[in-house]
């Protein structure tokens, strides 16, 4: 399947019979929910711990039915089959992409059967000797039995990556801030603006920190920017600037570990090669969270907390693969995407966590999702037939309820929503004295916060009729449609139990199978990232030009000349 084009998706039966649907849809879901009494039953789905009710999207059976029929054309469980097979479905890189592996527990009943062999790899084996190897180095951190040079216990795992080196531990640690160790801090640093290493480290004990280099190849630009000045910053605090190179050494080998695959180039640092955990070209970098990568949330939360989130995953993974179409809750949401975004126009997608602990996930999904499946060309190669990608992006609720939830209410564009909540909190608090208005004494708080996650959805859907504004004393007509909204405005509502490590899981495999459904569907590749090379190759031929290199400055085109000569102009 995989050397063969792909399904145009414009062609087939299931895309046909949607574009009739499209061609003059207008949505009821006040309508649809009169005459319907079970629609919220009908569509509410259950994976693993996460409810996730599609109800107030804008969907009817004719469309689920036509989206369905565009699954089963473009392939998508079979594709899933080849990729959870090992085939090389990333083409343009000719690899495996095997991340639902990266999850898949030691003993019990596996798809595909023990040995998994890909490429002459024993997967399973590999996967299960990296984690036993972060396993045991966690654990000596957390026990102390890890010291500094000094004779100290780590006290604070800064991470220094990029991308998925860092957008996947950043989220995950904060998400799951409630189970880490007493005594123990995680940092990340990703960002080459050098403001950012010095404010992570500005008030950190050299002693009592440990550094982790996450670089698949040891070679990223920005990564390895911030490892030397994180090694500088530690020989300057430890008072080693002009010490032998046998001390500075001793002190990296204790100060620092790495992940990753290049050996050579982490002993060349310092770094002792023992210490480096890797992982493998099968694991893109957005899809790498649940490998070694997760070294520094591994060491703040534990072995046990780990092996509950990767089993969230694995959880999800089984989902998806041995659910019918017609209830596999990634698929449908997968298919919705594509319904709104290639049929009614909608170019970006809203994720709204209730729940602060989730407040880096909207960022984590922007990687997942657009350096997924922002792609111009099919994996053979030749140009895409319909559009490709979204824009995802949002905020905590319910802060964005004060920023612009009023675009998604009022606003022109159609802009569907993924809201997420947990029905019991890491922190219950109450409000012991109200504010003697809205407010009663007692108040439990979280109740009080999922009212509003409720409210909204409710709120997008059914909207406010200029009838019901009267009907609330509003007299003035002219204000009338500025207090009216249309609704019909989609969202999906999960709801888990709590917060679990295998609960964030669930929600990252939920995700990574929506992007793959949607990338199915489009026929392209979703796991190369080529667009993302030719800043980073364009950055290194100018860096001399910044630095002052007349020669190389004159043959920059006239707005990047003018750009850098100002920048020079305002350094001096």
């Amino acid at each position: 399947m995989t050397e063969s084009a792909p399904v145009d998706p414009t062609t087939t039966e299931g895309w046909k019979t949607l574009a009739g649907i499209a061609d003059g849809f207008s949505p009821d879901l006040r309508g649809w929910f009169d005459t319907d009494p079970g629609r919220a039953e009908s569509y509410t789905f259950q994976a693993g711990d996460l409810t996730v009710d599609l109800s107030k999207g804008l969907v009817t059976k004719e469309i689920l039915d036509a989206l369905l029929q565009l699954a089963e054309d473009t392939g998508v469980a079979e594709r899933y089959q080849a990729m959870i097979s090992g085939e090389h479905i990333n083409v343009t890189e000719d690899r495996a992409v095997l991340h639902t592996a990266l999850r898949r527990p030691a003993t019990g009943e596996l798809v595909p059967a023990k040995p998994f062999v890909v490429d002459g790899q024993d997967v399973d084996a590999d996967v299960h000797a990296t984690l036993d190897k972060v396993y045991a180095f966690a654990e000596q951190v957390r026990s102390g039995a890890w010291k500094g040079v000094t004779g100290k216990r780590i006290e604070t795992v800064v991470n220094i990556g990029i991308g998925g080196s860092d957008l996947g531990p950043v989220m995950v640690y904060e998400a799951l801030k409630p189970y880490v160790q007493a005594g123990i801090e995680a940092r990340f640093v990703s960002n080459i603006d050098p403001t950012d290493i010095y404010e992570k480290t500005a008030d950190l004990d050299p002693e009592t920190t440990l550094f982790i280099v996450a670089s698949k190849t040891f070679g990223t630009l920005e990564t390895l920017t911030n490892a030397r000045l994180a090694r500088q910053w530690l020989w300057e605090r430890l008072e080693l600037t002009d010490a032998s190179d046998d001390d500075k050494t001793a002190a990296v080998a204790k100060h620092f570990v790495a992940v990753s695959t290049a050996l050579d180039k982490v002993a060349a640092f310092g770094i002792d090669p023992e210490n480096a955990f890797g992982f493998w070209d099968w694991v893109g970098g957005r899809y790498s969270v649940d490998s070694a990568i997760g070294t520094s949330v591994i060491v703040a939360v534990g072995k046990e907390n780990w092996q509950d989130f990767l089993a969230g995953f694995h959880t999800i993974d089984e989902h998806m693969r041995t659910t019918p179409l017609a209830s596999n809750v990634p698929v449908l949401m997968g298919l919705l995407n594509v319904w709104y975004s290639n049929f009614l126009g909608a170019q970006s997608h809203a994720v709204l966590p209730y729940t602060q602990y989730l407040h880096r996930f909207a960022a984590y999904l922007q990687q997942l999702t657009m350096e997924s499946n922002g792609k111009r060309v099919r994996w053979d190669g030749t140009p895409v037939t319909t559009d490709t990608g979204e824009v995802f992006w949002g905020e905590p609720g319910t802060n964005g309820q004060h920023a612009f939830y009023q675009l998604i209410h009022q606003g022109t564009r159609l802009i569907p929503a993924d809201f997420i909540a947990v029905a019991n909190p890491a922190r219950p608090l109450k409000d012991e004295t109200g504010d003697g208005k809205a407010v009663e004494p007692g108040q439990d708080v979280h109740n009080l916060f999922l009212a509003n996650f409720f409210a909204q959805t409710k709120a997008l859907a059914f909207g406010k009729t200029a009838d019901e504004v009267r009907s609330e004393g509003t007299t003035d007509e002219s204000i009338i449609a500025a207090r009216t909204f249309t609704g019909n405005k989609p969202s999906t509502s999960i709801l888990a139990p709590a917060l679990t490590p295998s609960v964030v899981g669930q929600l990252i495999a939920l995700y990574e199978h929506i992007v793959f459904t949607e990338g199915t569907i489009w026929g392209i590749d979703s796991f190369d990232q080529w667009g993302v090379e030719l800043g980073k190759q364009l950055a290194l031929q100018i860096a001399p030009a910044v630095d002052g290199d007349q020669s190389v400055l004159e043959t920059q085109d006239s707005s990047t000349k003018a750009l850098i000569a100002k920048y020079l102009e305002l350094r001096k």
